[in-house]
């Protein structure tokens, strides 16, 4: 388990994530990347949750081999290029899909369970996008689109429980507690709908400058952290340092701290930084 966070504003889109990664065997090691930029030189970024690989393949070696052939550097698959000049997320997801699905998780005989969050601009287009694509055991719907150019706000994924209670007013136990406190179990949801419209916080708004969006999301990612940490029923499966980028229509892809790949005795290296 882990927590990412994206926040859309006007300017771009911040991508943030703890760094802690469960193994199967229920060890749990902190200097996970999370976060990768998908195709160097572009603005667009991906995020994950969820599994840490398919089969003995990480999820970040994966995608870095995904980069290659999107950038043009693997012979077998020219075709895969990106052309900087026309380029749409929506194609990309494609991509993130048919390789990390078809290619690879299909083929796998352990179970995958991985959220992929896709951020970026197209070529030539004004705002950011948001994309997801989610691979269950052998099942992989197509791309989602869940912030279109016109979309603005928070999203969260991985460990819900915090972020959940903090922006929506609710945990995940509301329904069953309502039905406790004596509400109909047939109106149970209905009224959970309601609580969250009446209780959601606005955390963040449209023109909201990148830097404050960059502290709104190590907020984010933070609260997670201490949340779990302290927690006595959640697994601590959510910590390490906090890894945060951005991505804007001129600057493109850029680190703001980002996970050290010779990390010993540190936790994370800091600035912002092209990748």
């Amino acid at each position: 388990m882990t927590v990412i966070v994206s926040v859309k504003i006007n300017d771009g889109i911040v991508m943030a994530a703890d760094s802690a990664g469960t193994m199967s065997s229920g060890q749990v090691y902190t200097h996970a990347n999370k976060i990768t930029n998908l195709c160097q030189g572009l603005p667009v970024g991906v995020m994950s949750t969820g599994s840490g690989g398919i089969g003995n393949e990480s999820i970040e070696t994966l995608l870095k081999d995904l980069r290659r052939r999107l950038s043009g550097q693997d012979p077998g698959h020219a075709a895969w290029r990106v052309d900087p000049n026309s380029y749409t997320i929506a194609q990309i997801a494609e991509h993130l899909r048919t390789f990390l699905f078809e290619e690879k998780a299909l083929h796998c005989p352990d179970p995958t369970s991985i959220q992929l969050r896709l951020c970026g601009y197209s070529a030539e287009r004004p705002l950011a996008e948001v994309w997801e694509i989610n691979l269950t055991h052998q099942t992989c719907p197509a791309p989602r689109l869940v912030m279109d150019e016109s979309s603005f706000g928070v999203l969260w994924d991985g460990q819900y429980e915090a972020l959940n209670r903090l922006i929506l007013g609710v945990g995940f136990g509301i329904r069953d507690a309502l039905v406790r406190h004596g509400v109909p179990a047939q109106d149970a949801g209905m009224l959970q709908e309601g609580l969250i419209r009446d209780l959601y916080a606005t955390l963040s708004l449209p023109a909201m400058p990148i830097q404050d969006a960059v502290d709104l999301a190590r907020f984010l990612v933070e609260t997670t952290i201490g949340f779990v940490r302290f927690s006595v029923y959640l697994p601590k499966s959510v910590g390490g340092a906090v890894a945060i980028a951005t991505i804007t229509k001129h600057e493109g892809f850029r680190w703001v701290e980002q996970m050290s790949p010779c990390a010993v005795g540190r936790t994370a290296m800091s600035g912002m930084r092209d990748d």
